[in-house]
């Protein structure tokens, strides 16, 4: 019977088992943690008039979790080299839908429309998610298509200059944080491609001003200037979230008040989403908030081991972007619970409850795994040219 199970598991999960592993834990511990913190979130909803249950929101964020394991599934599944060309038309479609959202958007959270609603199913859907994985895909694809014209500036920055611009200067009109963090990821990449420093220079002046322009022209300056100064300021009380946070942290000691057993979970607004690491302490104690940094740290490693698996540039570029790209959202995550940082409201990859976060996290990691199980780029696909060459400098060398 063991041996059937596994060759089952050995026929359908495909991979690296390590990071189905992790990323499989991480799904039990999010049910169990949201499932702990939406006690308040089901009173709201009742006290609105709206049916609402900590079982009926566990359910629902259950659900959404086994639809982007299912996705990651079906990514995985899929020859890595497709995504190439399908982030080009994800980009083309990310554009107007960042734009309808900030101009048209009918579902806005602190005074910024990041959402639109999808008719019929009336879910959510937050276009800046779609934006982060076509731009980390298809900045894979151009860097590693140009990996013998890095040091010319119309055929490689200004196309990189170009999508990276427009996409991070459409998120940070009404959420500067991801617009932030996409744009370190964005640079993180650059650098494992091979651009010459000069040209990266060149970009980071240009992101501080687009930045700077588009943060000004948006809904975020007075909400970032707020936060900055909450965290700079010493002699400030700290946000109510915060300040609770760090009680909820402190109470939690070694070994935590049990599960389901957190206080502050009642107390602060979101427990379930910008803050879930503050009631994971709480709950399972410091053991627990190491226990959960180690699998991040963890799924980096192992995200970086298929870099180095990878037969060419683009799958190496994309399995590191996309590994970046999550793990820094983590570690910036933990950082606010813990007061390393001011406060930036984005959701704790693979744990906080969500809808679309979700479902592109699960994206993400589909491609991730689709990398690691070792496709060949020996072959240009239709279209692709031929000079995907494997990225070999030491910059590149992470084992």
């Amino acid at each position: 019977m063991e041996t059937t199970r596994l060759t089952w598991l050995q026929r359908n999960l495909k991979g690296d088992p390590i990071l189905w592993a992790i990323v499989i834990l991480f799904s039990l511990i999010s049910i169990a943690v949201v499932y702990s913190a939406t006690g308040t979130l089901a009173y709201r909803q009742e006290m609105h008039g709206r049916s609402g249950s900590v079982e009926g929101i566990a359910l629902k964020h259950a659900s959404l979790i086994f639809i982007g394991l299912a996705l990651a599934w079906l990514a995985h599944r899929i020859d890595y080299r497709h995504y190439s060309r399908l982030s080009l038309y994800a980009l083309l479609l990310s554009v107007p839908l960042l734009l309808y959202t900030y101009f048209f958007g009918g579902t806005t959270f602190n005074d910024a429309s990041r959402w639109l609603t999808i008719p019929v199913i009336n879910q959510t859907f937050q276009p800046s998610d779609l934006a982060k994985l076509a731009l980390i895909s298809h900045l894979a694809s151009m860097l590693s298509r140009r990996q013998q014209h890095l040091h010319d500036f119309w055929s490689t920055l200004f196309p990189v200059m170009l999508w990276v611009g427009v996409i991070c200067g459409l998120i940070v009109l009404s959420n500067a944080s991801t617009a932030l963090l996409l744009f370190l990821t964005c640079l993180l990449l650059m650098f494992i491609g091979r651009v010459p420093m000069k040209q990266m220079l060149v970009m980071v002046v240009i992101g501080v001003v687009l930045g700077g322009a588009g943060l000004a022209a948006g809904q975020r300056l007075g909400t970032v200037m707020s936060r900055v100064t909450n965290f700079t300021d010493k002699t400030k009380k700290p946000q109510f979230q915060l300040e609770h946070s760090f009680i909820a942290i402190a109470t939690g000691g070694l070994t935590g008040k049990g599960p389901g057993k957190s206080t502050e979970r009642n107390i602060m607004p979101h427990p379930y989403s910008d803050f879930i690491y503050a009631i994971i302490i709480e709950e399972y104690g410091m053991i627990g908030g190491l226990f959960v940094l180690f699998l991040y740290l963890a799924f980096l490693y192992r995200g970086l081991k298929t870099v180095m698996n990878s037969q060419g540039a683009f799958g190496g570029l994309l399995s590191a972007g996309l590994s970046f790209s999550l793990v820094l959202q983590a570690m910036v995550n933990m950082g606010v619970a813990v007061g390393l940082g001011p406060v930036t409201g984005l959701p704790l990859p693979m744990l906080s409850m969500g809808g679309t976060s979700l479902i592109f996290t699960g994206l993400s990691v589909g491609i991730i795994l689709a990398v690691s199980r070792g496709e060949r780029e020996t072959r240009p696909m239709a279209g692709e040219p031929a000079d995907t060459a494997r990225i070999t400098s030491k910059r590149a060398q992470y084992a």
